[in-house]
């Protein structure tokens, strides 16, 4: 019922998950997208003081989650957003409203302490759904 989206050139697993989870639901398919934070497939943060391209590196990865369940970014239903710090807000919504603008999808943004990896200070997980 489940399947696992792992693209080859994306950091090794460092858990019991999964980076998307292709479901079905009968005549369309769900696919989550795990928390994707700007992290390069040797485990090092990417631009740790550019929230900017670390929003860019990140939703560039989300694609790449989505292509490899035959969905698109235009496909996503859901967005959560967690950044260490609420005052890189406009230069988050700049890059999301581009990869967005079609979707406009429902989204929440909070602010956390930090994330998984020391220098990453934004996490975005989405949701898409597509017919089949």
């Amino acid at each position: 019922m489940a399947q696992q989206l792992n693209p080859k050139d994306f950091t090794e697993i460092m858990g019991a998950y999964s980076h998307g989870l292709k479901v079905d639901i009968g005549d369309s398919e769900m696919i989550f997208v795990t928390g994707q934070i700007a992290m390069d497939k040797n485990g090092n943060a990417i631009a740790p003081n550019d929230i900017t391209a670390q929003a860019e590196f990140i939703f560039k990865n989300i694609q790449k989650i989505l292509d490899e369940g035959g969905a698109t970014i235009d496909d996503v239903v859901k967005a959560v957003i967690y950044v260490t710090s609420m005052s890189d807000f406009k230069e988050i919504s700049a890059v999301r409203n581009k990869y967005f603008g079609k979707a406009k999808p429902v989204s929440t943004l909070v602010e956390i302490n930090k994330t998984v990896k020391d220098g990453c200070n934004l996490e975005i997980e989405v949701i898409a759904i597509r017919k089949k």
